[in-house]
């Protein structure tokens, strides 16, 4: 693999690969000094055509760990909004000395196709492409579920899968790039999935994805989950009343304070995980996003160390 587009590219060995590397890197953020030597004289590019904070950070923070130069772009503000072809974007960023563009755009199978074309001929990680995929939240909330599950057992993460882990992911699964590159990436290290939304807020043709689909929330927290994976409504994308009023999208499917309790009442140590931004008080409510079986906070961590990987795999050439 010469880019890192899509978790359903990645066979089980290659996810493994990446999450086991990402185990080292993590250990690096625990040190005084948090730098490697390994990516010294590259220059990785952060090229967002949309606003991040999280994920352009987490970039940003993985390349710097590594000792690469880094090259942020924004669109707002360069040549883009003046009707700059993403070619010459990209041409431009080749000629400046780029070894690998990490993009975010807007509009899907934009990195797909900077990958596919002679362009430039680098290295791409997608951050995210409109309403397709996000390959490196999807590996990074993998690496958070594995770990949590070894710390309980008291065994080392390392070379696992999520073999029989239930997970449910919930919310705005129509727009969510989030949502696709976990299925994939769930399913080929062996958890199963099930989504929860309503049914405005599922793609055409989910049926056919390989998960479960429910339109009750009360039901799979009452079966009984490993995890729950709240998604961010995203009203930016909405062009459509998807649901009547917020107070009604959080009654039915919001995790709300009753929900956090019925979890804890099931005593099966449940993690909770987002995404991020959260927009508390409508998918999570305050009390669900700051309990102890929270991850939000460990997924910002293990993103920096996930992402150092995928970009050490990449531009050392060790990923399969």
């Amino acid at each position: 693999m010469k880019h890192l587009l899509s978790t359903a590219d990645l066979s089980r060995e290659e996810a493994i690969a990446i999450l086991d590397i990402a185990e080292e890197m993590r250990e690096t953020g625990t040190r005084q000094v948090k730098k490697l030597p390994a990516l010294r004289g590259r220059t990785v590019v952060n090229l967002f055509f949309e606003d991040s904070t999280r994920t352009r950070i987490s970039f940003e923070a993985a390349a710097k760990r590594l000792s690469a130069d880094v090259i942020n772009f924004s669109a707002k503000g360069s040549s883009v909004s003046k009707g700059e072809s993403l070619k010459d974007t990209a041409q431009t960023l080749l000629a400046i000395g780029a070894d690998a563009v990490v993009i975010r755009h807007p509009d899907s199978g934009a990195p797909a196709r900077l990958a596919a074309t002679d362009w430039i001929g680098l290295p791409i990680v997608n951050a995210g492409d409109g309403t397709h995929e996000h390959p490196t939240q999807a590996l990074l909330d993998a690496f958070t579920l594995r770990r949590q599950l070894a710390l309980r057992e008291g065994v080392s993460p390392l070379g696992r899968g999520l073999d029989g882990l239930k997970i449910a992911i919930v919310g705005d699964i129509l727009h969510s790039r989030v949502a696709r590159s976990n299925l994939w990436l769930l399913n080929t290290l062996g958890a199963s999935v099930t989504m929860v939304a309503p049914p405005t807020l599922l793609p055409v043709g989910a049926s056919a994805w390989p998960c479960k689909i429910s339109y009750s929330l009360d039901a799979v927290i009452e079966s009984g989950v490993d995890a729950v994976m709240m998604l961010r409504v995203q009203g930016e994308r909405m062009r459509a009343a998807f649901f009547p009023n917020p107070r009604e999208y959080s009654r039915y499917w919001g995790l709300d304070d009753t929900r956090l309790k019925a979890l804890e009442a099931k005593g099966h140590d449940t993690l909770i995980l987002h995404p991020g931004p959260m927009n508390r008080g409508l998918e999570i409510s305050s009390a669900a996003a700051d309990s102890p079986a929270s991850m939000v906070l460990e997924q910002v961590t293990n993103g920096v160390a996930v992402r150092m990987a995928s970009l050490y795999m990449l531009l050392s050439g060790d990923l399969i």
